[in-house]
C-alpha cells in the first residue's frame, strides 16, 4: 500500500461513512479497482480509520455528547438491535452475501437509491415534524435502531438507512442526518472493536485472513489514515448538511443508482 493509495482510501472513507451512500461499499469497490482483493492490512486499515470519522462528529456536535439522560438514553436503544443482531448473526450474514461482494454493493446501492428518492418527497417532507432525537419516543428509536440493521448488507449504507427510517418515522431532514451522525458513533465503535480484535487475534497466523506483523510503515500509514479521514469527514459533514437543507436528500439516491448501474456494467462486462 502506498501514501496515494492511504489518501485515496482516506478521502472516500471520510467523505462518505456519515452519507447515505454506503462507505463500505465505496471502499470495498476501490479496493477492488486497486487490485488489494483479500489484503488482510487493507481490511485493518479499512476498519481503523473508521475512528477518523467518529471523531469528527465528536468535534462538530461535542455539545450534544456532554452528559444528557434523555440523549443517551434513546441512543443507546437504537443502538441494541445492531448490538445484539450484529453479535449473534454478522458473521453468518457475510459468509452467506460474501462481505465483499460487489455485485451485492452495486444492487444495494440501486435499490437504496430508488428508496431514498421515494422517500425524499413532499409528502414526507410535510409530515416530518420532529426536530431532535430527545423528541423521539423510545419505541420510535427501536424501530430505527432495527432499520439500522439492514446495513450489515454491503452497500446499503448504514446512515441510509438511518436517515430513510428517521423521515418515515417523522423527523425532519435535519434531524434525521444528525441523529444518524450521532448513532453512528457507539455502532461504528463497536463494529471496529469487534472486527479489530478479530484482526489482532489472527495476527501473526497462518491463513489468508491471518494479519501479517505490523512494522513501522503499517503503523504510519495507519496514522495518516485516521488523521486524514479526520479532516475529509469534518468537511463532508458540514458539506452534506448545507446541501440536505436546500435540496434533501434525492440527489444521493440518484447517485446511488448511477454508481449501482456503473459497477454492474463493469461486472458483467468483464471489467471488474
Amino acid at each position: 500500500m502506498t501514501i496515494i493509495d492511504v489518501v485515496i482510501l482516506s478521502l472516500i472513507e471520510g467523505a462518505t461513512e456519515f452519507l447515505p451512500v454506503s462507505s463500505t461499499g465505496h471502499l470495498i469497490l476501490t479496493s477492488a479497482l486497486l487490485g488489494y482483493g483479500e489484503d488482510p492490512f487493507l481490511k485493518a486499515f479499512n476498519i481503523i480509520i473508521q475512528s477518523g470519522a467518529i471523531m469528527a462528529v465528536l468535534v462538530l456536535y461535542w455539545r450534544r455528547f456532554l452528559p444528557n439522560l434523555p440523549f443517551y438514553s434513546r441512543l443507546a436503544i437504537a443502538f441494541t438491535p445492531a448490538a445484539v443482531i450484529g453479535f449473534l448473526v454478522k458473521d453468518k450474514i457475510d459468509a452467506i452475501l460474501g462481505a465483499s461482494s460487489v455485485s451485492i454493493v452495486a444492487w444495494a446501492l440501486i435499490i437504496g437509491g430508488i428508496v431514498l428518492v421515494l422517500t425524499d418527497s413532499e409528502r414526507f417532507r410535510g409530515r416530518s415534524d420532529k426536530a431532535d432525537v430527545v423528541d423521539f419516543s423510545f419505541a420510535r428509536c427501536l424501530a430505527l435502531g432495527v432499520l439500522q440493521c439492514l446495513a450489515f448488507i454491503p452497500g446499503v449504507s448504514r446512515s441510509g438507512a438511518t436517515i430513510i427510517g428517521g423521515l418515515w418515522l417523522g423527523m425532519n431532514q435535519k434531524a434525521a442526518a444528525e441523529f444518524s451522525f450521532f448513532l453512528g458513533v457507539p455502532t461504528l465503535l463497536a463494529a471496529s472493536g469487534y472486527k479489530i480484535l478479530k484482526l489482532i487475534r489472527s495476527s501473526g497466523g497462518e491463513g489468508p485472513d491471518a494479519l501479517p506483523p505490523l512494522d513501522g510503515h503499517h503503523w504510519f500509514l495507519l496514522g495518516l489514515g485516521i488523521v486524514l479521514s479526520f479532516v475529509f469527514a469534518l468537511i463532508a459533514i458540514r458539506f452534506f448538511m448545507a446541501l440536505v437543507q436546500k435540496y434533501g436528500f434525492r440527489h444521493f439516491g440518484y447517485y446511488r443508482i448511477v454508481v449501482g448501474v456503473a459497477i454492474l456494467t463493469m461486472v458483467y462486462g468483464g471489467w471488474l
